[in-house]
């Protein structure tokens, strides 16, 4: 009987000690990002091209089962995402090819809120593409095509590996969207 006394009294010394007024939600934010500075490398290797990569990411060659000769991912290891990076020579199938890159772009267009077509341009080294902008809870939100329109054509996109939340990782798409852009940039074409 005093045990079960005891323990009723503990039950209500611990009740109302845990009461008070003091006691304030936590808002809801998002993971704090440190992000690197920004500086650039230059892959140049025996590929039909070279460009500028940032000093915080890895290139690699792509080893996927149905990669191809000059595929490869550009892998951001501290942000957890990657740039699939595919290269094709251009056989009387530009088009084809363009029109690829932008159903791929546009399959997102489901869950996207907007998809914005920024023009590239490089007259002076002979590259001219496209960088869509895939705005909101989507699986990629960049994606970019470059072509000389003879002989090279390149397409790359950008995924995290994480659930798709534009808010947390808008820091992050903000920030590799600018590396990519140097990339684009940066494009020279080895006619090998």
């Amino acid at each position: 009987m005093r045990s079960k006394i005891y323990l009723v009294l503990i039950f209500f010394s611990f009740s109302f000690n845990s009461c008070s007024d003091d006691y304030y939600p936590k808002p809801k934010a998002y993971v704090r990002f440190d992000l690197p500075e920004k500086n650039y490398l230059t892959f140049d290797m025996n590929y039909p091209f070279t460009f500028n990569y940032p000093v915080y990411a890895l290139v690699n060659k792509d080893s996927s089962p149905n990669s191809e000769p000059y595929w490869l991912n550009i892998v951001f290891p501290a942000q957890n995402g990657k740039v699939y990076f595919s290269y094709k020579k251009i056989k009387d199938n530009l088009s084809s090819l363009i029109e690829d890159s932008r159903t791929f772009a546009y399959k997102h267009t489901i869950k996207a809120d907007a998809i914005k077509e920024r023009v590239f341009q490089n007259e002076e080294d002979n590259v001219y593409g496209i960088m869509y902008e895939i705005e909101g809870n989507t699986a990629s939100a960049v994606q970019f095509f470059v072509t000389d329109s003879v002989r090279h054509f390149i397409r790359g996109s950008l995924y995290f590996d994480a659930h798709p939340n534009k808010d947390s990782l808008a820091p992050l798409v903000s920030f590799i969207k600018e590396d990519v852009l140097v990339l684009m940039e940066s494009i020279k074409w080895n006619n090998k």
